[in-house]
């Protein structure tokens, strides 16, 4: 695969693409779908060993797709800023948000696990314009504040105890990974994935020999389907869309769209976990899709306005002075205009309302 395309938002004053739909449905149905498979393997392996196993997996796999692409190691970044950069991208992305992603589910349900840990869009609102001058709109913020209040009602049923607490450090830690992929656009993004999967797979199985001791995994069949399906279909492809979408658009608009993972984890917890959703956690999990939409939405209209609308009143006049206009035969004036100063030259965009040209 070849080095990806350096980011086209790497400040404020530059102009960013939206998310492509395609990718993100895939990031948003394999996402998703991580929390049933969570529950399944965990009945033959350590939560923690479980999570360090799934990284390390996804890790490999990418690590032997850099070899081959790059015929070695060619691919591999030589600077220390880069590693770096990688090493804080595996705490953060991969040892912090893994182990509490999958801690998370043993304290709350798979669904207010889905919603909590997939927060990420309100958490990276107001950072994104302090680092990156993606400045929110109003309506944005009021997603934002409308979301937390969705957050309260889903953590509620559990206590605010340690399950809701640690799904939402496991948004946090993704929120924190998204952030800093905008700084890992010289780096080829197979190499980052494996980098990063596997230093926070070490980093993971270090911190669960310390915690839970030495691992005591039933190798049965179903166990290794459901590893191989979590590390590669649910972790390591979706892993290489999201990073280079967070490379080539808004960080907004690419988060925007995990809001259809706390669908995908609630339906899939009822269908296929049997669990149920009470009143509080439904009401709550409404509200936090409804926010995220909020903050979705907001976020096309601003790319609306920043690309500015054509005026289509001084598009007809210039094509009329520049004679490649056929008449309107239903037009009520046959007269055409004289072409003054400001209709004869290119048309403009509307930028700041109906009433101005540029």
């Amino acid at each position: 695969m070849p080095d990806a395309p350096r980011s086209s938002v790497s400040s404020g004053t530059g102009r960013a693409s939206r998310a492509r739909p395609g990718r993100m449905l895939v990031i948003a149905l394999a996402w998703g779908s991580c929390f049933a498979l969570v529950m399944w393997g965990m009945r033959d392996a350590p939560v923690l060993w479980f999570a360090a196993l799934r990284a390390l997996v996804a890790g490999a796999a990418l690590l032997v797709a850099t070899l081959v692409a790059g015929r070695g190691g060619r691919l591999f970044p030589r600077g220390r800023a880069a590693w770096g950069l990688i090493g804080v991208l595996a705490a953060t992305n991969v040892t912090v948000a893994f182990a509490a992603m999958f801690a998370s589910v043993t304290g709350v349900t798979t669904g207010v696990a889905a919603v909590l840990s997939n927060s990420t869009p309100l958490l990276v609102v107001l950072p994104a314009w302090w680092l990156f001058g993606e400045r929110p709109r109003f309506a944005e913020i009021a997603g934002v504040a409308l979301g937390f209040g969705g957050l309260l009602l889903v953590a509620a049923p559990a206590g605010g105890g340690r399950g809701a607490g640690l799904a939402l450090a496991a948004a946090l830690g993704i929120g924190a990974g998204a952030l800093l992929a905008r700084r890992s656009s010289g780096v080829n993004l197979l190499a980052l994935g494996a980098g990063q999967f596997l230093l926070g797979g070490v980093a993971l199985a270090g911190v669960a020999a310390l915690v839970e001791g030495p691992p005591t995994i039933t190798w049965s069949a179903r166990f290794v389907a459901v590893l191989a399906v979590l590390a590669l279909a649910a972790t390591a492809l979706p892993y290489l869309l999201w990073f280079a979408e967070l490379r080539r658009a808004s960080i907004t608009s690419v988060t925007a769209w995990t809001l259809l993972v706390p669908v995908v984890g609630v339906v899939l917890g009822v269908v296929l976990l049997g669990e149920r959703v009470t009143l509080a956690e439904g009401i709550g999990d409404a509200i936090v899709v409804a926010a995220l939409a909020v903050v979705a939405y907001a976020n096309r209209a601003s790319r609306r306005v920043e690309g500015g609308e054509p005026d289509l009143d001084q598009i007809r006049r210039y094509e009329s002075c520049m004679g490649t206009r056929r008449p309107d035969p239903a037009a009520s004036v046959s007269t055409p205009r004289p072409c003054s100063r400001g209709t004869g030259g290119s048309p403009t965009r509307r930028r700041g309302g109906p009433g101005r040209s540029g």
